[in-house]
């Protein structure tokens, strides 16, 4: 649920983060915060706007109600553009001048000219503080879905971009009018420059003080949501101990502050699974941007460093969503999370938070690879599981070529299709769970891909339109079996050829 007052009035249970919303109304008065999708945003959005509208009884027991201060009423003007679709300018007016229109019509104001947006906005601020004699409170959620589903579209997001600039710049203007403001959003608004004239927002995106201001931190999901742990454990035959273990590898680990950060969890998927007594993938399955897989496909974004990608911390400020800062998108979308900080140089690790990121992300991928073709992928991988553990190589290598022969024409990067053959087999090496390198580096050179089982180390080169001799003798003459030697299990040597004419596998040697 996304409403504080449901919550409340009908008895949920309430993850308390009201001693936030006390620290930002009395600290701050314009206040800017990144997070992915689905991580609570808007709740803490209802939560400021209950308090702001003097519901006190909503508030009772809460952290909040142990502070002193007034109940007072204020007008509260809540836009959310979550709901909507923006694949025109006119799909993104018309939502502007809807809500525009709303507040009008609540406040009994004359409109102005329709597309004169930023004036509109203004003369709602002093209107509504004329009428009720108390200061505005602005509460944006999704601020920056309109330029999201435009990333690909650069005129019409720079349209939407300098009218939203038009409609924000009433934050300064009004200021004299305003209690309180706060903009949620996926992305931080750095090179957006829609916030230019503001140079009083406060962005706690990545404050140590409000990093548990979203999502559940390991304390609150053992204070707020033991007993649906417990339902869980006992509905599936599992410890308690077991679920909670489970919980934490597959929805927690977001951290979102290079310092001093709790883990945090999804919500959303920490939420369902104890609701559906089940692990699954609820926040991917969501929705994946579309973006994302064009710019792994592209090779903007290396996928053989997602486990262990080094950046600035500066970086992370940065919001360049033209297919280029493959860091910045990554973090802010929750793709990928701060693993480690080095304060010697101000560089972060960045990495998967869980394995439903991880699992999510590469599943997407080999759809994005096979053009959503694998309709039986996750059967697929399961079978491609079992050849490997089990030494049926020939089986794999098959299995491999019938996979890739169901590939669409148009899904093959024929500028680097080498890279291409890499990546798929790459990604459901990911996918089986096995210990996968790319290009894996030994003092004689580099071997295209290795992946290593319980029983098994697996060799492999892959040579295009060559012949897969000549992968086996490159493998033998760099010698690349001896940093193994001395491991104890067997390996494995593959030499694999790719037909670019046929877009599969042509022939492979498989030798010990």
């Amino acid at each position: 649920m996304q409403t504080f007052s449901e919550i409340r009035e009908r008895g949920f249970v309430y993850v308390d983060k009201t001693e936030y919303v006390y620290q930002l109304v009395t600290e701050a008065k314009h206040v800017f915060l990144s997070r992915p999708r689905r991580f609570g945003k808007s709740l803490l959005l209802s939560t400021i706007e209950s308090y702001f509208k003097g519901e006190r009884v909503l508030f009772e027991g809460l952290a909040i109600s142990r502070h002193e201060h007034d109940w007072e009423s204020h007008p509260v003007l809540r836009f959310d553009f979550s709901g909507s679709s923006y694949s025109s300018y006119d799909d993104f007016t018309n939502q502007i001048d809807a809500l525009l229109h709303g507040f009008e019509r609540i406040y009994d104001i004359e409109p102005l000219s329709p597309d004169s947006f930023g004036p509109r906005f203004g003369n709602i601020i002093r209107s509504a503080y004329e009428m009720t004699g108390r200061k505005v409170v602005i509460l944006v959620d999704e601020y920056d879905k309109s330029l999201l589903e435009t990333v690909d579209d650069e005129e019409l997001q720079n349209r939407i971009r300098e009218t939203l600039r038009g409609i924000y710049g009433n934050l300064k203007a009004q200021d004299q009018y305003i209690r309180f403001s706060m903009l949620t959003g996926v992305t931080r608004f750095g090179h957006l420059s829609i916030f230019s004239d503001m140079n009083n927002l406060r962005d706690i995106s990545m404050s140590e003080q409000f990093a548990g201001i979203c999502g559940v931190t390991d304390e609150e999901l053992h204070q707020s949501l033991d007993m649906g742990v417990r339902d869980f454990a006992k509905t599936r035959g599992l410890s308690v101990e077991e679920v909670y273990d489970k919980l934490k590898r597959n929805y927690d680990g977001y951290h979102f502050v290079e310092e001093n950060c709790p883990d945090i969890y999804n919500p959303f998927s920490l939420l369902n699974a104890l609701s559906e007594k089940r692990i699954n993938d609820y926040w991917f399955r969501t929705g994946t941007p579309s973006f994302l897989m064009k710019m792994v496909k592209r090779g903007v974004i290396p996928l053989r460093k997602l486990d262990k990608l080094d950046v600035s911390v500066r970086s992370l400020y940065d919001v360049s969503f033209d297919l280029r800062n493959h860091a910045s998108v990554l973090y802010q979308s929750g793709y990928l999370t701060i693993k480690y900080y080095d304060p010697e140089f101000d560089m972060v690790t960045l990495g998967f938070p869980n394995l439903e990121v991880e699992r999510g992300f590469y599943e997407g991928l080999l759809n994005a690879y096979s053009g959503d073709g694998q309709e039986e992928s996750e059967f697929s991988v399961r079978e491609f599981i079992n050849d490997v553990r089990s030494g049926h190589i020939e089986r794999f290598m098959l299995r491999l070529q019938s996979f890739f022969a169901d590939f669409p024409y148009d899904s093959f990067n024929l500028i680097n299709l080498e890279q291409h053959y890499q990546d798929v087999v790459y990604i459901l090496a990911k996918l089986m769970g096995l210990y996968t390198h790319i290009e894996y580096m030994i003092s004689s050179g580099r071997i295209d891909l290795l992946i290593q089982t319980a029983e098994y180390i697996y060799i492999l080169e892959f040579k295009i339109d060559k012949s897969a001799q000549e992968a086996i003798e490159q493998i033998e003459s760099k010698a690349y079996m001896l940093p193994f030697k001395a491991d104890g299990r067997k390996v494995v040597k593959i030499g694999a050829n790719f037909s670019s004419a046929t877009r599969t596998l042509s022939d492979w040697i498989i030798a010990d």
